[in-house]
């Protein structure tokens, strides 16, 4: 593949991204004894993260539309290794949250420019793929990275895996600085403002599917431990999480094979098996094969759907897709946010069956949009969509 050193690259950062948003879940307990809070209070530092990239990326993506998006990249790595440098060093959990909070502005920059470098790096038939590989980082952080970081964690200390998480990004800073091409950015009269891009055919539809749908996977996702003590499973959340992580990078690797032919079918597959999953998982009663069966089911389903999601995002934003791929990134993490919040409340309210119910009565919608709607397309666009001008430049 071309431009592979560089794929990688931007794969790594996308891994950095997930793991500094989700490792506090794998250390809760001896962070919030050290900084003297409770594990409730704790747990927020996954919250004000999400809120950190919610409020600020679009903003910032307007703000910095003119710069070159190699110096943008390196700006958003740079603010990885700051914020989990604070987070490593920190005594006091104000500021520990404050950290916490620049790590998700560096999430918003980075993730809106993703999709975008790597449609840029990839001739027009392989954009899928390309954007494929950038997005195994996440199942990659999931499967691979939060149990390392966790093992670690109980070995040397919490703030080990925070510092370690500083020197990866520091290595990947001299990754992105020999090997990523730089693309420059919008000049001032050609960017779109976002009213206009939101009006882009078919990007209201392709925002409105990803938020639901993310919000239904979260509300599910950050409670797997309750549903799984429904099974007498609680004590089996690492090889459950496995299981999902394996059949996660599985579905990038399907969906890397034929996104650029079956963008829609793919993403119809992808909410279907979310939606048998939190089928099974709500009318089950018993049966261990059978909750992993679900698990895997929703990992196949769930594991390609940045990929997909993004890459529909970015065809219809067309001239203005890094701006439509910000917009996107807010609105997941908003509704990241809205998950854990939305499925808490649901737990206190109403017990852990109530969970895969939600999940469910989300899919269904989402799917129904999907088939009703012609917007994920196949991934090839004219060239003026997919390449902005400017040749790339080291």
């Amino acid at each position: 593949m071309r431009n592979l050193p560089a794929l990688l690259a931007l794969t790594t950062a996308a891994f950095i991204t997930v793991l500094t948003e989700a490792l506090p879940a794998g250390v809760l307990p001896a962070m919030s004894a050290d900084l003297r809070v409770g594990e409730s209070a704790m747990g927020q530092s996954v919250t004000i993260y999400a809120t950190g990239t919610a409020l600020t990326a679009i903003p910032l993506a307007t703000a910095t539309a003119g710069w070159g998006r190699k110096r943008l990249l390196l700006a958003g790595v740079a603010g990885f290794a700051v914020a989990n440098t604070l987070t490593a060093i920190s005594d006091w959990y104000p500021l520990t949250m404050v950290a916490r909070f620049v790590a998700g502005v560096a999430a918003g920059v980075v993730w809106s420019l993703l999709t975008g470098y790597a449609r840029r790096l990839a001739p027009e038939n392989g954009q899928g793929k390309a954007i494929a590989v950038v997005m195994a980082g996440i199942p990659l952080a999931l499967s691979l990275g939060i149990p390392a970081g966790t093992f670690l964690g109980g070995a040397l200390g919490w703030r080990a895996t925070f510092t370690v998480m500083t020197a990866i990004a520091v290595v990947l800073l001299g990754w992105i600085l020999a090997a990523v091409p730089d693309f420059p950015g919008q000049r001032a009269e050609s960017r779109p403002p976002v009213l206009r891009t939101l009006r882009s055919p078919g990007l209201a539809v392709i925002l409105v599917v990803t938020t639901v749908f993310v919000l239904a996977h979260n509300i599910l996702y950050t409670y797997i431990a309750a549903v799984l003590d429904r099974f007498s499973l609680g004590g089996e959340v690492d090889r459950v999480l496995l299981v999902f992580g394996i059949a996660s990078l599985v579905s990038i690797w399907v969906v890397g094979a034929w996104i650029d032919r079956r963008l829609r079918a793919l993403t119809v597959a992808g909410v279907g098996l979310f939606a048998v999953a939190a089928t099974i998982l709500a009318v089950l009663t018993g049966s261990p094969a059978l909750v992993y069966t679900a698990i895997a089911l929703w990992g196949l389903g769930w594991g390609g759907a940045p990929t997909l999601l993004q890459t529909a995002a970015g065809i219809a934003g067309g001239e203005a897709a890094d701006l439509a791929q910000t917009m996107l990134v807010t609105l997941w993490n908003a509704a990241t946010a809205g998950g854990g919040l939305a499925g808490g409340l649901l737990l206190d309210l109403a017990g852990p069956l109530s969970l895969p119910w939600s999940g469910l009565l989300l899919a269904l919608p989402v799917l129904a949009l999907v088939l009703a709607t012609r917007v994920f397309g196949p991934t090839s666009a004219p060239s003026a969509a997919s390449r902005p001008a400017g040749s790339p430049r080291r």
